[in-house]
């Protein structure tokens, strides 16, 4: 059976969040130069059930009576591509606010905001976190890259339909990729699209997991600087996620470990702190059973090693820019 349900894992904005990836790798209407789960090939632009809402509801009641209260702060929907490319995402979010008291998050790119049905289920979400990395349609294609059909016009436009209707927490993401959208002009075009939008926040994110093209860095500090006196006071620079992630049974730990992988590559470092409770010969064990699963791959980024799901397509390390 596929494992839909992961952690909870330390998210940035999130506390302990508890994962739910209602759609397969890679499963997406963009091709982000920074995505963290390698390249999109083929893009998806229809949204159909890719799996049973019974059969990814059944997994979060079974994780979610497993749990004592204090041990997940959100239940979050975040696909292993476009999370609202799923049919069944609106009913999957009543559900889960029916079986616990406890906020539910949907992480999206925003890009299928302009159908009315996509806005009407996202309302039941306690909070909602759609990216806006570009101000205008050069860079939105530079940047996201794309399906042809996903114009910038429909990603602005339906972001501001959505924050009509919605009255709960709308947190918009911009991910800056420096000498991309971190200099002044670029940044105050995002800022003129926020101010239409009203989110109720912006996070300033950086990309900390593998980036799916090697020449993707993050911004430096100066334009971080600029970012923050840009976008306003309501931007928030939200910090790499920190602690340990939550493996549950010892029975499945190489299972458990590749269903994190998969949404959330790690570094290595993160990943041997995780299973510190280990001693160091099972630890070593452990990285060895994983590299030898055929379901897991390390990716080296920034001179760091990373793991990942096998199947996520990364370029060689020594790709140029150009």
């Amino acid at each position: 059976m596929v494992k839909h349900v992961f952690g909870p894992v330390p998210s940035r904005r999130l506390g302990r969040s508890l994962g739910i990836d209602p759609v397969p790798l890679k499963t997406c209407n963009w091709n982000c130069v920074y995505c963290q789960l390698g390249r999109t090939n083929p893009f998806v632009t229809e949204r159909q059930y890719f799996f049973k809402n019974e059969d990814i509801l059944t997994q979060v009641r079974e994780v979610l009576d497993a749990h004592t209260p204090g041990d997940i702060d959100w239940v979050t929907f975040v696909g292993s591509g476009e999370t609202t490319l799923h049919a069944g995402l609106g009913e999957m979010i009543r559900e889960v606010k029916s079986m616990t008291d406890l906020p539910v998050a949907v992480i999206t790119n925003g890009t299928l905001l302009y159908l009315p049905e996509v806005r009407v289920e996202l309302n039941a979400a306690d909070a909602v976190l759609p990216s806006l990395d570009a101000g205008n349609p050069d860079l939105y294609r530079k940047i996201n890259r794309p399906h042809p059909d996903l114009t910038f016009d429909r990603l602005v436009n339906g972001l501001i339909e959505f924050r009509k209707g919605y009255n709960n927490h709308l947190w918009v993401e911009v991910m800056l990729v420096g000498g991309l959208n971190d200099s002044e002009k670029a940044l105050s075009e995002i800022a003129g699209w926020i101010e239409k939008i009203h989110p109720d926040e912006v996070h300033i994110v950086q990309p900390t997991r593998p980036p799916v093209e090697v020449w993707v860095k993050p911004p430096d500090e100066e334009a971080l600087s600029r970012a923050h006196a840009i976008l306003g006071k309501v931007a928030t620079l939200v910090m790499p996620a920190m602690g340990s992630f939550d493996f549950g049974s010892e029975d499945d730990l190489i299972e458990a470990i590749i269903g994190i992988i998969t949404r959330h590559p790690m570094q290595e470092s993160q990943l041997i702190e995780s299973l510190k409770k280990y001693s160091l010969k099972d630890v070593k064990e452990t990285l060895s059973a994983l590299e030898n699963s055929g379901k897991a791959q390390v990716v080296t980024r920034y001179g760091k090693r990373f793991w990942s799901a096998s199947e996520a397509s990364y370029p060689a390390e020594k790709q140029d820019k150009s």
